[in-house]
């Protein structure tokens, strides 16, 4: 199969050829159809995650069908559609586990990270960690489902009921979870990097009531924000914004540094929440509530071969919604 590599943080993927793998215990053969590329690629390329599996294939928003079963697997057949999401794994007995948490295991192991993933024709995968996809979306539209969706939903839960949200950062993960926080009834605010229009307009269409500059201050206090773009600095401008007893939620894997701020815009009961990784119960239900719902996800096919151009085009910020890679 071809695959695109990562053998040293900081360099180009390699598009090199790979013998297919072959599934083991438990494991199934996903023949790849679609792979999201999500910005948590982007800071393994970068070296911004710690101790991956080199070399590895990246890639944790993969949509495929079930090629091949490895022993003991019965609750997947071949030809099934399914969704592989960033979480490829745990130890399943530790106190993180045992309390439905698994998010936290300390020996999860991580698609595109720890485990190959889907910049590649085919990928194994534990079918524990595999989804059925019945979301009447497209392979390559459904691919951002995998991560943006699954992330912005859990953020969406940390969020609570707050009706007036605000979302900093309107990408990937936010042009899903706005829809769904929407068709919850919420009334969302979308702050963008400054003078990005076209995400402001886009933000607009998909029912935003306000759409601005991330430093702009939104008509009214919020009730939570969630923060999905990497940057630190945003973290004190969204607890400015969010009133007392307020939420500011963190959707990142990594983000720079936040700075130095005064406790007063901490203070008066906000909380600052961060969100790692996902549960397996987090897809289930995500996943339901896709079939509940109208959802559109705004998607660039390119071809596998050019990841590290989607990879840059991501870094550069010039892309609006998502770009999924096809074999």
């Amino acid at each position: 199969m071809k695959a695109m590599v990562l053998t040293r943080v900081g360099e180009a993927l390699q598009l090199i050829e790979r013998p297919t793998p072959v599934p083991g215990p438990g494991q199934v053969l996903v023949k790849i159809t679609a792979c999201g590329v999500c910005r948590t690629d982007l800071h393994l390329v970068d070296g911004e995650l710690e101790n991956p599996a080199l070399p590895i294939i990246p890639g944790h928003e993969i949509v495929g069908h079930v090629a091949e079963h490895g022993a003991g697997v019965f609750d997947l057949r071949i030809g099934q559609r399914v969704g592989i999401p960033w979480l490829g794994g745990t130890c399943t007995s530790c106190r993180f586990c045992a309390t439905g948490r698994e998010n936290l295991c300390d020996e999860a192991r991580f698609t595109g990270y720890t485990l190959d993933g889907g910049y590649a024709e085919y990928t194994v995968a534990s079918s524990d960690y595999c989804f059925p996809l019945e979301t009447p979306l497209p392979d390559v539209e459904a691919a951002p489902l995998l991560c943006a969706g699954l992330i912005g939903y859990r953020c969406l839960r940390f969020a609570g009921d707050a009706r007036q949200l605000g979302i900093y950062g309107f990408g990937a993960a936010a042009h899903i979870i706005a829809q769904v926080a929407i068709h919850q009834g919420r009334q969302v605010f979308a702050f963008t990097r400054p003078g990005d229009k076209l995400a402001q307009e886009f933000a607009r269409k998909l029912g935003a009531v306000w759409a601005g500059d991330s430093e702009e201050t939104a008509p009214e206090k919020l009730d939570a924000a969630i923060v999905f773009a990497p940057v630190g600095p945003l973290v004190p401008l969204a607890l400015k914004a969010v009133n007392k007893g307020g939420t500011v939620v963190l959707g990142g894997v990594h983000m720079s540094d936040i700075p130095a701020m005064p406790y007063a815009i901490l203070w008066g009961e906000r909380r600052l929440q961060s969100v790692a990784n996902l549960t397996r119960q987090d897809a289930v239900d995500f996943l339901n509530t896709t079939k509940q719902m109208s959802i559109s996800t705004r998607v660039e096919p390119m071809p596998l071969a050019e990841a590290n151009t989607a990879l840059n085009r991501l870094r550069s910020g010039n892309v609006t919604g998502a770009i999924v890679l096809v074999p």
